[in-house]
């Protein structure tokens, strides 16, 4: 299932449309539980300055009844037990209210979006603090404690003001593999000036280079015991590894007797990206890529666990896609890609924006409504 768009209820989709192991990656930026309906100023992708009209685009409350009951009953029933031990105990602790109605159909959902995963793939659950203690426990009791990978804090706005406690300017990101060896390639950040400095160094063909220490005092992990060129230490590599990299001219015969490594500044990647993301700003009323969709998330954030955790071809899943930004992401990336979402707004505006971003491309939109 690739390049697809469904209007109507996850859960169902994905019942009716996704194999086991169909999916390489799922990102999730589910209603928050936030007790509050989100209203839209709808314009188009393109901005044609057609009839402004306010829509709502959906209701983020939720509501124990007979639905929620149902959730719960389904997850019992599905058996994750694990999951569905934790599910019960925070019925237990929490009663039956707006929270646990919000826990029980988030954990019906996570139970089938682990089913349609590849062994490989990997599941972003973006959430706030809200809810994001009691989501983790049920990504743990679906996934398996033990292959969570990360808590990502993401920074969204710079500032916020909350009469009597701190700012809440951060979203959570959790980070899940299915299996032991996901889908990873790592991401860098440019180097900021103070660090780039470090590469005072020039070769006769100008490129800048630091040193870097080829000792292995101090490391755990043991090293190699020799002399080269009349210096004997305990190297971090072995003596052939030397060798080519003296063959290389990659060697810094220091003043004082020493052997150091030059690092080039063209080959450097960058700073590996951490779990705190400062450096990805939310949609402003400014930002070009904004539709006014509430909850739009920067094509930034999805262009980089995108590229983290798939591979060109891989099919990327949104079940609660909203305007699209992780499937025009996908796309972008060269990605197979499939968005759910029962809004019929959302819907709306993620088709146009696709036809609008990438003219001429083919995919389905398919709706699919239990009424």
């Amino acid at each position: 299932m690739a390049n697809h768009l469904f209007y109507g209820d996850n859960l169902d989709v994905l019942r009716a449309h996704f194999p086991d192991e169909s999916v390489d990656l799922v990102y999730l930026d589910p209603p928050f539980n936030s007790n509050a309906n989100y209203n839209i100023l709808f314009r188009s992708p393109a901005g044609v300055a057609e009839a402004d009209a306010q829509v709502e685009a959906f209701e983020d409350t939720w509501r124990w009844n007979d639905a929620a009951e149902d959730a719960f009953d389904q997850a019992m029933q599905s058996g994750c037990t694990q999951a569905f031990d934790l599910l019960n105990a925070m019925r237990a602790f929490l009663g039956e209210n707006a929270m646990m109605a919000y826990l029980a159909m988030m954990a019906i959902r996570m139970i089938e979006l682990h089913r349609v995963l590849k062994p490989t793939g990997s599941l972003y659950l973006h959430c706030d603090p809200t809810a994001s203690h009691y989501l983790k426990l049920l990504a743990d009791g679906v996934f398996g404690a033990e292959r969570f990978r990360n808590e990502i804090t993401w920074k969204r706005t710079s500032a916020h003001s909350d009469g009597g406690r701190y700012g809440r300017n951060t979203d959570i990101i959790l980070f899940y593999s299915k299996g032991v060896k996901p889908v990873w390639n790592p991401q860098f950040t440019p180097y900021d000036r103070d660090y780039e400095a470090r590469f005072h160094n020039r070769d006769p063909d100008g490129r800048l280079w630091m040193d870097d220490n080829l000792t292995a005092k101090g490391l755990s992990g043991g090293g190699y015991h020799y002399d080269y060129k009349g210096v004997h230490s305990y190297w971090r590599m072995p003596v052939e590894t030397m060798e080519r990299l003296d063959r290389e001219g990659r060697l810094h015969f220091t003043r004082t007797g020493g052997i150091r490594l030059k690092r080039y500044l063209d080959e450097a990647r960058g700073l590996p990206v951490q779990a705190l993301w400062s450096d990805i700003p939310a949609i402003n009323s400014q930002a070009q890529e904004r539709l006014g969709y509430p909850t739009q998330k920067p094509i930034a954030l999805l262009e980089r666990i995108i590229a983290a955790s798939s591979n060109e071809g891989d099919v990327v899943l949104d079940p609660f896609c909203g305007c699209g930004t992780a499937i025009h992401a996908a796309q972008k990336l060269g990605r197979r890609w499939a968005g759910i979402d029962h809004g019929r707004v959302a819907i709306s505006l993620a088709e146009a924006r696709m036809k609008t971003a990438f003219p001429g491309m083919a995919f389905d939109v398919e709706v699919r409504r239990a009424d």
